[in-house]
């Protein structure tokens, strides 16, 4: 019997006693999917007789289940990152090509024996932080199914979060796999830029994408992450670095009361006061920092030149098929024409400008603790407002790949009505090793598990509407 939220220490450890159960785990996950209340978490699915084939493969090839790090390990990937065989879509049907081969990320999953079983819906062209911006229809939070469940890596984060597989690949330019990672209470983890390669992925804003990873734990995560970095020089914003450490006692930074806007969602507020003491209750300095030049760096990818990066990574496609877009996109794309390339180099120059102000921060905190979302809204809410109520969800999100920072978001507890609410904590590049200890501690402390229960927990209709 499998637990209701997989994980890879519990797969392992069945795969150690009986490498054949690797049949019945298929079985099970192909089950889970079938049943699941949520019909628009998937663009596509292997075959099932395709699963169950590369499952088959796998003991022949590797008989020994500690031969291969992932072994039978099922995952799930954005339908924005190419998987050999299969159509990659980026939510929108006119714009699908069959990928001819997998993308890095993804072959070095397979190559560490973990099996693919389906492509996840996503906001179009991963422009969105909602989940509601895909003809496939909107995935739903796991606790209740009126509500968002946050974008762009939509799908991904409600796989996991429901039980059908242990992880998920999705990508993060802006928040897209912290904002549903908290709204579904499960694990992102937000790479340093360039320390996993984004060859084989649509590009949302090339300078600034991540592939990022969606699990149950901060330990899973940060497994998977190291088994998938590595440089690319396929990728021409692939990096190489050393992970560097944090003090025995770090200095985290945190908002001031002026900073601090939830959009009148008390309870967020009060559990984000809540993380700041279970922080500094872990042996940390608290330190108040001032957000303005970050809230100002955010700004920048939906209010500057980068906005127009976006269109340049789609080519022509957006002027020849606006009909195709979904018009939310589309309304934000086309406004990427207004952009100019003297709007560009203004931009960079202002962007080094408040670089040079977030350093003051940096010299006095060793990483930032913020919550991942001020709050949350419901799917009709966010259709009747889907600009200004989306640029919400990225006010403590949006400036953290500009600064090529590494990032965990992890849950932190849950309101009166049910919902969860995340904390992310931000530190300079290259300390993902080292932000991963006090991540996992965070949410050790919060005692607010990951993901739902399956059949359990979730106060939404079980059909779920698109």
């Amino acid at each position: 019997m499998l637990p209701a939220i997989l994980t890879l220490d519990a797969l392992s450890a069945l795969y150690f006693d009986r490498p054949l159960a690797i049949r019945d785990v298929i079985e099970e996950v192909l089950a889970r999917i079938a049943a699941a209340r949520d019909p628009a978490i998937f663009i596509s699915l292997v075959a099932p007789d395709d699963l169950r084939r590369a499952a088959h493969e796998l003991l022949e090839r590797a008989p020994d289940p500690s031969l291969l790090p992932l072994w039978g390990i099922p995952f799930a990937v954005k339908d924005n990152i190419d998987a050999e065989g299969l159509d990659t879509t980026a939510a929108c049907p006119a714009f699908a090509y069959r990928a001819g081969k997998d993308a890095t990320a993804v072959a070095r999953l397979k190559a560490a024996g973990a099996l693919l079983v389906g492509k996840t819906n996503l906001d179009q062209f991963a422009t969105g932080l909602s989940g509601t911006r895909s003809p496939y229809g909107a995935p739903r939070s796991v606790f209740h199914a009126d509500y968002v469940s946050g974008g762009s890596s939509s799908g991904s984060a409600v796989a996991v979060a429901a039980g059908l597989v242990p992880f998920a690949l999705g990508t993060d330019t802006a928040g897209s796999a912290r904002v549903p990672a908290a709204f579904n209470n499960i694990v992102g983890i937000k790479p340093t830029p360039g320390l996993l390669s984004t060859a084989g992925a649509v590009p949302a804003c090339w300078s600034l994408d991540c592939v990022s990873i969606l699990s149950a734990s901060v330990a899973d995560g940060v497994q998977i992450r190291r088994i998938t970095e590595g440089f690319d020089a396929s990728d021409p914003y692939s990096v190489r670095g050393t992970q560097k450490t944090l003090p025995s006692r770090p200095r985290v930074g945190v908002l001031s009361e002026g900073d601090r806007e939830f959009y009148g969602d008390t309870a967020s507020a009060a559990l984000y006061a809540q993380a700041i003491e279970t922080m500094a209750g872990l042996g940390a300095e608290i330190v108040v920092f001032d957000y303005r030049p970050f809230r100002d760096i955010g700004a920048l990818l939906y209010d500057g030149p980068w906005l127009a990066e976006r269109l340049a990574g789609l080519g022509y496609f957006v002027d020849q098929h606006p009909q195709d877009l979904d018009p939310t996109v589309c309304l934000l794309l086309e406004a990427a024409h207004r952009h100019s390339a003297v709007d560009a180099f203004a931009g960079m120059h202002r962007l080094r400008e408040l670089s040079r102000r977030a350093e003051a921060v940096w010299a006095k905190a060793d990483f930032l603790l913020l919550p991942t979302s001020p709050t949350i809204y419901t799917v009709e809410e966010m259709r009747a407002d889907p600009i200004r109520l989306n640029a919400r969800f990225g006010t403590y999100t949006n400036f953290t790949n500009f600064l090529g920072c590494s990032a965990i978001a992890v849950p932190a507890g849950f309101k009166s009505d049910g919902l969860p609410f995340g904390v992310t904590l931000i530190a300079p590049p290259f300390h993902d090793d080292a932000l991963a200890i006090p991540a996992a501690a965070m949410h050790a402390a919060a005692n607010c598990g990951a993901g739902v229960a399956r059949g359990n927990g979730s106060q939404g209709p079980s059909a779920v509407p698109s």
